[in-house]
């Protein structure tokens, strides 16, 4: 089986680039050839001779992310016209590519977040807003169109599931297929509040996420803080430039109950030092930073509007209806804070859940469905068809259970 694979990046070390990688050792697993059509490829695979890499390089020059996009779409597509003998199956994500896929993951609906409650942009609320707004139209648009020409969409989530349909694409075309985590690294790391700059004598909560845009609301969680008690404290781990988060701290009285420590290289050593995983986004179709909160052993506070809520129970966690609500988070966050032994037992309920979502089952959940739609394929090549149909590649039950965003 010759697998082509579009995404900007494929790497171990974020979201749709980790499923990415994921996918590609699972096939290389299953000795399939798989190309990447790719800005951007981790070492670790392209030292295997069955992997080919094609380059899409952009450059810095064009002065936005929507600009960028479009001509990686428009290279990205020239370059698999050219070579559709080159491959079986084309896998991509969202839209990113100016041609028909056979399986389309959408790690993120962009008229589901459009049509949120907790939506902060608009035409007429400043440039940088207008620009985000625009932005969340095009690809709302553009990600309908590719969701609708292929044959599977991937939705990493029942929420995303839900957004698909709710965008007009077929229900029988839909299998969701959760994202994976490494339960080993997570569960075996090791960490020190000292070597974090930490306080030993803290009830430590961990919020990570990029610090520059609302969406992921780090502000509430910092007024929730100000209504809890001083042995509460916050770890933030996120780039700091660019974000309005230290001096809204600062301004609530907080900052030295929060511990902005920047980008963190060692994700699992800091999961393993702190007590709880707040994350009360506003919109997400599936949080890895979740999955791998629950992999280290972590009861997690989040909100139903958080992708990923889906599979918290109340053995784990605590699930928020409202993400802006600063009363509810603080009393969770409370509940967590004053009973060592809840900790103790969502923690143990966290990583059961967790081990559930390994980053093999995910990736075999994807060759099962290049398997299947290869073998259509091959029938609907010997009697002429020229497409594989959606119901032919559903045979009778589901084969599955299981970042986009703003422009930066």
């Amino acid at each position: 089986m010759r697998i082509a694979i579009v995404t900007h990046a494929v790497r171990h070390n974020d979201g749709q680039g980790r499923v990415n990688f994921e996918v590609a050792r699972a096939a290389l697993a299953e000795q399939c050839s798989v190309t990447l059509v790719a800005s951007e490829v981790a070492p670790a695979l392209l030292a295997d001779p069955r992997v080919k890499w094609v380059p899409i390089r952009i450059g810095g020059i064009w002065p936005s992310a929507l600009l960028r996009h479009q001509l990686f779409a428009w290279k990205s597509a020239r370059w698999l016209r050219a070579h559709r003998d080159e491959y079986d199956l084309l896998h991509v994500n969202g839209f990113i590519s100016w041609v028909r896929a056979d399986v389309n993951t959408a790690h993120f609906v962009h008229s589901g977040w459009l049509r949120s409650p907790y939506y902060p942009y608009g035409l007429t609320r400043g440039l940088r807003s207008a620009y985000q707004y625009v932005y969340t139209r095009v690809n709302a648009c553009l990600e309908r169109w590719a969701y609708r020409r292929s044959s599977v969409v991937a939705a990493v989530s029942e929420k995303v599931a839900a957004e698909l349909r709710n965008a007009g694409v077929a229900a029988d075309k839909i299998e969701v297929v959760h994202n994976g985590v490494d339960n080993e690294t997570f569960a075996a790391a090791t960490g020190s509040r000292q070597s974090f700059g930490l306080p030993d004598d803290a009830f430590l909560l961990l919020f990570a996420g990029d610090l520059r845009t609302p969406r992921k609301n780090l502000g509430t969680v910092l007024r929730a803080l100000a209504q809890l008690p001083a042995h509460v404290h916050v770890v933030v781990a996120g780039r700091i430039k660019g974000s309005a988060y230290p001096q809204e701290a600062r301004a609530l009285g907080v900052s030295e109950r929060v511990h902005f420590l920047d980008f963190v290289e060692n994700v699992p050593g800091l999961m393993r030092c702190v007590d709880a995983y707040v994350f009360p986004s506003r919109y997400e179709a599936m949080s890895l930073s979740l999955l791998e909160a629950m992999a280290a052993s972590l009861p997690v506070v989040t909100a139903r509007t958080a992708g990923g809520a889906e599979i918290i129970t109340p053995e784990c966690g605590i699930v928020l209806d409202d993400p802006d609500d600063v009363a509810a988070l603080a009393q969770a966050i409370a509940t967590l804070a004053n009973d060592a032994r809840l900790v103790c037992s969502m923690g143990v309920g966290a990583s059961r859940v967790a081990e559930r979502f390994g980053w093999s089952r995910m990736g075999e959940r994807y060759m099962e469905i290049y398997r299947r739609l290869l073998r259509v394929k091959a029938s609907e090549a010997g009697t002429g068809a020229a497409h594989v149909s959606p119901d032919a590649v559903r045979p009778g039950a589901q084969w599955a259970s299981t970042e986009g965003g703003e422009s930066k």
